[in-house]
């Protein structure tokens, strides 16, 4: 039998207003383990694209339709996950509107990026928003 990763997706969906100017980035609060602050996200399905997998994981999560800018990276190192060894393709998302957690979300937080910089956040996370707010583009790891 061969054993592959787990294919996910992670959005860095930037809120904007009716003028288009950022208001924040939105973050989660998991229901489940690891428990803790992550973008959102999940497992892209059998027969969807990893566009379509991050669109409908924006709206169950966050409950907002997005619009997919650019990706971000491929993010795959085998530790970045400690349940089990995925690749994540993040994707840099816009949403106007009122965010709402549903899903897996326990709640959820609108940041700005000075915030985003400082709240601690699970799995490899953290490398995701600082390479964001770094201004790097197709990141690989």
């Amino acid at each position: 039998m061969i054993k592959t990763p787990y294919v996910s997706v992670d959005g860095i969906v930037e809120l904007v207003d009716a003028e288009g100017s950022l208001v924040g980035i939105v973050l989660i609060e998991r229901k489940n383990p690891p428990h803790g602050w992550a973008l959102p996200g999940g497992f892209v399905d059998i027969g969807e694209t990893v566009e379509q997998a991050v669109r409908r994981e924006m709206k169950e999560e966050i409950s907002l339709d997005v619009r997919v800018e650019r990706l971000l990276g491929i993010y795959s190192d085998p530790s970045r996950d400690p349940r089990f060894h995925t690749v994540s393709a993040v994707f840099v998302c816009r949403a106007t509107g009122f965010p709402v957690a549903a899903d897996d979300a326990k709640k959820l937080r609108v940041v700005t990026l000075e915030e985003a910089a400082v709240t601690p956040l699970v799995f490899d996370h953290r490398r995701i928003v600082d390479d964001y707010i770094c201004g790097k583009q197709c990141v690989t790891y």
